[in-house]
């Protein structure tokens, strides 16, 4: 099992690039089964997600280049009918592949996706909107069977829940289908964004974007297309908690739009720090350490996490342990996933004051000094909320299952180095 050594208790300082949005990468190698032409991707990360959808899309029979952040991929999709459960289990993105490839080649069996347990996870929203569109699902031997019924046709569809990966699914099947398609009460993230542009390069007709109401024209093909994607935002806000916790200062460099980060300055507002936005460029300092800054009236602040434009729930772990480095009470209150906060247990055991409330809410008061801890890694936020407790953390921790981080953050490891944090990978 491949683990991460941690020494804790430095402060961070230096300037790192981030890499490209997985969230967004990973449905745009699904988008690009909907084309006979080559897409080609720049900055997108190398992660184990974005390798496991390059397995599925191999497995369809595409052909790709991956090098240097640059990735060339040829559809050339193949008379397919299944995809195998092993490569499903690995990532919950799997499931894209069924709108584009059912589109294309009428029909497709998936096995369930896999994917962080953080708690139910619906999957209705894909189901409904598809069938909309006229792809029906039957659920055959716990796997689930996709059908093009004869011409795709657009339709008025209204999401029960602004789902992000079925807003991206059904925007990439309206795409060829013939009408008008609109997706009310539609994901507006900027990943979701980035796709419906990727769209649109390859001829596409999607107006909308960064709102709540996508409408798309559907077109009879879409060709290729050439996209370089944005920076992720998560990762960098991983990061800047880094520093938060920590303390120091950090540059982060690459394809960073302000407007990305204008949620996460006013939470890190909270804490007291300043998160300094220029095109392209992020810098915070924290020399001085946290301190929570209460509601009018002196209340107890909420961070809660929500729909974009609120406060990602991806980002919602790593501020847990930001606060319990803050002078001060914060409650925290993640309305998204009921196990995402169960990661909090193993804060506790390094000596952090948290009481939960309930699977959606726990209170964090701080200064607590943590320790070093032999923890393991639940999933990929919560490991990497994990390994700043670690490096904030008096003494050694050892952090264990780090595939989980390898699935979402590239070259960890290298960058945790380079910001002056001393941590070593090895095997137990």
């Amino acid at each position: 099992m491949h683990c991460l050594k941690i020494q804790g208790g430095n402060q961070i300082s230096g300037s790192i690039t981030i890499a490209g949005n997985k969230n967004a990468a990973l449905p745009m190698i699904a988008a690009a089964m909907l084309s006979e032409e080559e897409v080609i991707l720049h900055n997108v990360p190398d992660i184990l997600d974005v390798r496991n959808m390059l397995a599925i899309a191999e497995v369809l029979g595409a052909d790709y280049t991956f090098h240097n952040g640059s990735l060339r991929l040829r559809p050339n999709l193949q008379a397919v009918t299944s995809l195998p459960a092993e490569l499903c289990a690995r990532i919950r993105a799997s499931l894209l592949f069924a709108g584009p490839v059912a589109t294309r080649c009428g029909e497709i069996t998936i096995a369930p996706p896999g994917g962080d347990i953080i708690g139910r996870r619906r999957l209705d929203g894909h189901f409904y909107g598809l069938r909309k569109l006229g792809i029906e699902m039957q659920e055959e031997n716990h796997c689930f069977h996709f059908i093009r019924r004869g011409q795709l046709q657009g339709a008025d569809i209204f999401l029960d829940e602004a789902s992000v990966t079925a807003t991206e699914h059904i925007m990439m099947v309206a795409a060829l289908a013939k009408g008008k398609t609109i997706i009310r009460n539609a994901a507006c993230e900027p990943h979701v964004t980035q796709l419906a542009e990727l769209l649109n390069a390859m001829g596409g007709k999607i107006s909308g974007m960064d709102t709540n109401q996508l409408h798309i024209e559907g077109v009879p093909q879409l060709g290729g297309a050439e996209l370089t994607l944005d920076g992720d935002h998560i990762e960098a806000a991983s990061y800047l908690s880094l520093c938060a916790a920590c303390g120091g200062q950090l540059t982060l460099t690459g394809k960073l739009p302000p407007r990305h980060y204008w949620m996460t300055r006013r939470v890190f507002e909270r804490f007291g720090l300043d998160v300094v936005l220029r095109p392209n460029r992020i810098t915070l300092e924290n020399h001085s350490g946290l301190q929570v800054v209460p509601d009018f009236g002196h209340a107890i602040p909420v961070i809660a996490d929500g729909p974009w434009p609120q406060f990602p729930s991806d980002m919602l772990s790593c501020m847990v342990t930001v606060a319990t480095q803050a002078r001060g009470t914060v409650l925290f209150f993640e309305k998204m996933f009921e196990s995402r906060l169960y990661f909090v247990d193993k804060l506790i055991a390094m000596g952090a004051n948290i009481v939960v409330c309930d699977p959606h809410r726990v209170v964090v008061s701080g200064p607590a000094q943590l320790h070093g801890c032999e923890i393991s890694s639940p999933d990929i936020r919560a490991g990497m909320a994990l390994v700043i407790a670690a490096c904030c953390a008096n003494g050694e921790s050892i952090l264990k299952n780090t595939a989980m981080l390898e699935r979402g953050y590239s070259h960890l490891t290298a960058k945790l180095l380079s910001l002056g944090c001393k941590v070593q990978e090895s095997e137990i």
